[in-house]
């Protein structure tokens, strides 16, 4: 797997993620105790509605920028909206009130949604082999590890010394060092879109951004397999909003332990998701996507069952491994489920179409977080974590039903090309058409 990072430009931009990730990793658990020390027993309400105001953004945005993604300097974008998010988290620190998180949230959310898509298109055109694509995603997927393992570990390390303020001083040094990192590499320039048809009495013309951003949607939304990517996430996003929201009242009121075991038990649903991801690359060449991706998402839904299950009985000595038990599976079936997704767009779409087609992803997929954060959070502040644990598991059991039904074997998906078929063509990589096409 880490042949890949011969390539010096790809060395770069994955240190860049990765020191950006981890002070974001640092970012998390601060914003959970903040919570915590704002609002006591109603922080799962806060926090939910914290990072629904995240998803928000990212629907709203990336989209968007996707579309403008070819018109910017790519290298000029990355480095603003790391210097951006830098700025934004040293604020944090200094609010009182719950109304200022949300709207500090909402400014470094948008700076991350312009971020991200941009980024993920970058790396198929650093790497156009397939196998070291490959391998990139699983760099890439051990890199946002690192915001639920390698920082909770230094955040307890953090918190014995310092206030957890300071975390937030960690989150700013990683966005200002990915910053150097991008700005110290020669980016390739975008890949040319799909020329815009002729109109009757002149030439094409550049298509609006609004319209490029709908093409993006309707890339995702015209192959079967990328549907089935799409219910994927949701399936994903009812696990993962479970940990993300819960995991402070679970510790801190349920099994009434000290904030230090906070990033404990975020790191254990790092630590599963880290060891799926080393695994994934050679997997993948035995089974494919589909078989993977689908048989670890019906694994979502087992483990918050077992969670709703383990909370409607008193808590025990047991209950503390069984919780980090529980976090280390989700982690590991939902990194499995998230991993291969860029493949699976890769194949689906043209070269000139990847940014549209990222953003649009991108967008969609938090859509799925933008209602299963509140939900888990509102859930668990009204009526207990149990509530909220069996609420999530009907959510990840429907979508991971729903992708299993939606992705159709490799003969009948019109958009399907194999990984070879995919390298020997380059970048005519087919997008989903309204044609059968044949394999």
């Amino acid at each position: 797997m880490l042949s890949v990072l011969r390539s010096p430009t790809y060395r770069r931009l994955f240190g860049a993620q990765a020191v950006a990730l981890t002070g974001t990793g640092l970012a998390t658990v601060a914003l959970s105790l903040l919570a915590y020390e704002l609002a006591g027993a109603n922080a799962t309400a806060v926090l939910g509605t914290a990072l629904a105001i995240k998803m928000a953004a990212y629907v709203l945005i990336a989209p968007l920028v996707g579309a403008l993604a070819d018109r910017v300097p790519r290298r000029a974008l990355l480095v603003s909206m790391d210097l951006v998010r830098a700025a934004v988290v040293l604020a944090l620190p200094f609010v009182g009130r719950i109304w200022q998180v949300y709207l500090l949230i909402l400014l470094l959310q948008a700076a991350s949604a312009a971020f991200t898509p941009a980024f993920q298109a970058t790396i198929p055109q650093v790497l156009p082999d397939e196998r070291d694509y490959t391998e990139a995603l699983s760099l890439a997927r051990l890199a946002h590890d690192l915001e639920s393992l390698v920082s909770p570990v230094l955040a307890v390390a953090l918190l014995t010394v310092l206030p957890y303020s300071w975390l937030f001083a960690g989150t700013a040094a990683g966005f200002l060092a990915s910053a150097v990192l991008v700005r110290s590499t020669a980016l390739p320039p975008p890949a040319p879109a799909r020329p815009a048809p002729e109109r009757a009495g002149g030439g094409g013309s550049r298509p609006r951004a609004g319209t490029k951003a709908l093409s993006g949607v309707r890339l995702l939304l015209a192959a079967p397999r990328l549907r089935a990517l799409l219910a994927l996430d949701l399936a994903v996003a009812a696990a993962g909003a479970v940990v993300l929201v819960d995991t402070v009242l679970l510790v801190r009121d349920t099994l009434g332990r000290p904030a230090g075991d906070v990033p404990l038990a975020l790191g254990a649903y790092g630590a599963g998701s880290m060891a799926a991801a080393l695994l994934l690359p050679r997997v993948l060449e035995r089974c494919g996507d589909r078989a993977v991706m689908v048989r670890a998402a019906l694994v979502l839904p087992g483990a918050l069952g077992l969670l709703a299950l383990g909370l409607a009985v008193p808590p025990g000595a047991w209950s503390w491994p069984a919780l980090l038990a529980v976090w280390l599976i989700t982690g590991a079936a939902g990194s499995a489920v998230l991993t291969p997704g860029g493949r699976v767009v890769r194949r689906s779409v043209r070269a000139g179409d990847l940014p549209a087609a990222f953003a649009a992803r991108f967008s969609l997929s938090h859509a799925c977080w933008l209602v299963t954060y509140p939900l888990a959070g509102l859930l668990a502040a009204a009526a207990g974590p149990a509530a909220s644990a069996a609420a999530l598991t009907a959510v990840a059991l429907a979508g991971a039903l729903g992708a299993a039904l939606l992705w159709t074997e490799p003969e009948r998906d019109p958009g399907h090309r194999t990984g070879t078929a995919a390298r020997q063509r380059g970048s005519r990589i087919s997008r989903p058409s309204r044609t059968t096409s044949r394999p």
